[in-house]
């Protein structure tokens, strides 16, 4: 049964005082309890119910509830038959551990709970023992090893009747029953999961996605070939992991329906274990190369190894004919700021590059992906990739495309702008306020010995992207050739004092007389100080604009027909 369940029964006459979002969580029985420290005692999911002869004073509340959090209750119900009211101190311990509160009123017994939540539990287990014994016999004798995660899924439609599947961080689909998922309710569940996750709230998480109701199950990554997390922080995991999506509500599901749901989520725990430990290689052929490129190892040397890396890299294909470098660092804020981001950068790089019309576990087979210190690094063989989404590109703008990156239209070169649009939105709500993912993009190059070029590129590119708003950012080598390159790296009180100089009296001047002196400036130097069209864009009288940029040049005592003076604004505008 679920905690919501308690507050429907009137008989019981609790009083919900903290909590509220933590309600579906499942009651797999009853404990009460007096002591200070219950935790030998406890397995997860109880109510716990007590009369509070454990606190002698305020500073009593915090451990005990700590201990019932730690432990995995579903809630804590306190009776007012000793105190009264329920101490502050407890509510606001409460709060800070999200475990639901409940008041159990002097006139009820907790034995009345006891036994209503006892009959409750046990009359569901009962009708569902016989079934998730027979389930649990088949998904296990059909687990990875007889087929991978789609068996497993089978099963759950056959059985169950659930459509599910399995989601990386960004919401591509690895795995499923059924009709794939639309690429953008993918993306909206994994983005839905990973805020929920960050929030400390416990799986399954409910999500609902054009009219659709989903159940989100968290699969952690365990195995061997997990990273091990030294601090249980779970933002050292949470940008890696996948989740399983179940098209139904399993906020009102049986204690032992979710029980399975759990077992299928191990089942395929076993699969990324074994697609980690073969990634491995790859891993490991990619920082072989890493370490020759920055020590300046000789082209032929790095050439040879790349021949080597070939048959795992690139099966059945030989060598590349050209390659990309792509950077990524994740940084964290905030009091722990030690956690390492080298590894979730790692692990996001290699979801980020899989081919998105590749689904499956192993559709990053050919994606090398190193990590040094706080950054990674990934070799990309552009024939393992397929032409970028490009809003709005004809035949034309893929010649020119290819013509820019150096590639012949044969082999498709990754675009920074591409790489954000698939992933900015999930990958937000994961990082949530104190994260941090930048990335960039080299140009093609056509031998080993371009990769050295190629990786300082992708590093200046990824410090461009870092400079701008928002916990997302890409930038490509593309924008090195331009301003962009130089504005990132002037000084934040050089910045503030040149922008103000310049933009400052326009912005009170038009705060005082609502000029749209500043929309004026910025459209004028946009149609490269052409009368005609600023006006016309602006939908004044020549005549108004020419009074317009008159007081503009009178305000900041520039003049905006010199060449020196319009680029002074454009910079300023720029970094403003």
């Amino acid at each position: 049964m679920r905690l919501r369940a308690l507050l429907d029964t009137e008989a019981l006459g609790l009083r919900l005082l903290g909590g509220e979002d933590e309600l579906d969580r499942s009651v797999r029985g009853v404990m009460t309890t007096d002591l200070r420290d219950p935790s030998r005692y406890l397995s997860g999911g109880e109510l716990v119910l007590t009369g509070l002869a454990w606190r002698r004073d305020a500073a009593d509340s915090e451990p005990f509830v700590r201990i019932l959090a730690g432990a995995g209750v579903a809630g804590l119900a306190a009776g007012e038959a000793e105190l009264g009211d329920i101490p502050d101190d407890l509510v606001e311990a409460c709060l800070r551990h999200r475990l639901p509160l409940f008041a159990v009123h002097e006139t009820v017994a907790f034995a009345m709970i006891t036994e209503h939540v006892v009959r409750q539990v046990s009359g569901e287990r009962a009708g569902d023992l016989a079934a998730v014994v027979d389930r649990h016999r088949r998904l296990m004798t059909s687990g990875p090893a007889g087929g991978g995660p789609e068996v497993v899924l089978d099963l759950l439609t056959s059985d169950l009747d659930l459509r599910a599947w399995v989601l990386s961080p960004t919401g591509r689909r690895i795995a499923g029953s059924g009709e794939p998922l639309p690429p953008h309710v993918g993306a909206e569940l994994a983005g839905r999961h990973l805020a929920a996750t960050r929030s400390g709230r416990r799986g399954p998480h409910r999500a609902e996605v054009d009219g659709t109701a989903y159940s989100l199950f968290p699969i952690r990554n365990t195995g061997r070939g997990a990273a091990p997390l030294p601090s249980g922080d779970v933002r050292e995991s949470v940008l890696s992991d996948w989740l399983l999506a179940v098209e139904a509500d399993a906020g009102d599901w049986p204690a032992a329906r979710l029980d399975l749901l759990q077992g299928v989520t191990q089942l395929i725990a076993v699969e990324r274990d074994r697609r980690d430990a073969a990634r491995a290689v790859r891993r490991r052929l990619a920082q072989e190369v890493l370490e020759l490129v920055q020590a300046g190892a000789a082209p032929a040397e790095i050439a040879a190894r790349l021949r080597v890396a070939a048959p795992v890299l690139l099966p059945g294909l030989g060598t590349a004919p050209h390659w990309q470098v792509v950077v990524a660092r994740v940084e964290w804020t905030g009091e722990d700021t030690d956690l390492s981001g080298g590894r979730a950068a790692q692990a996001l790089l290699e979801e980020i590059l899989v081919d998105p019309a590749v689904s499956g576990p192993d559709s990053a087979d050919r994606i090398a992906v190193a990590h040094t210190g706080e950054e990674a690094v990934a070799l990309v063989p552009l024939n393992a990739l397929p032409a970028p989404p490009t809003a709005g590109a004809g035949a034309e703008g893929e010649a020119a495309s290819d013509e820019r990156d150096g590639t012949d239209g044969r082999d498709a070169a990754l675009h920074a702008d591409a790489l954000l649009h698939a992933v900015r939105a999930p990958l937000s709500a994961g990082l949530a306020e104190d994260g941090r993912l930048t990335l960039g993009v080299s140009a093609a190059v056509h031998s080993a010995e371009g990769l050295r070029g190629a990786l300082e590129e992708a590093r200046h590119a990824r410090r461009v992207a870092a400079a701008r708003p928002g916990p997302v950012c890409a930038a490509g080598h593309h924008e090195l050739a331009s301003h962009v390159l130089l504005l990132p790296f002037v000084p934040d009180d050089v910045r503030r004092a040149f922008t103000a100089r310049l933009l400052d009296p326009l912005r009170d001047y038009d705060r005082r007389h609502r000029a749209e002196l500043m929309e004026t400036l910025e459209a004028f130097l946009d149609c490269d100080g052409s009368w005609t069209r600023c006006a016309a864009r602006l939908h004044l009288h020549v005549n108004t604009l020419r009074y317009r940029v008159g007081r503009i040049e009178q305000l900041t005592g520039r003049d905006l027909s010199r060449l020196e003076d319009k680029l002074d604004f454009f910079l300023a505008l720029r970094m403003s």
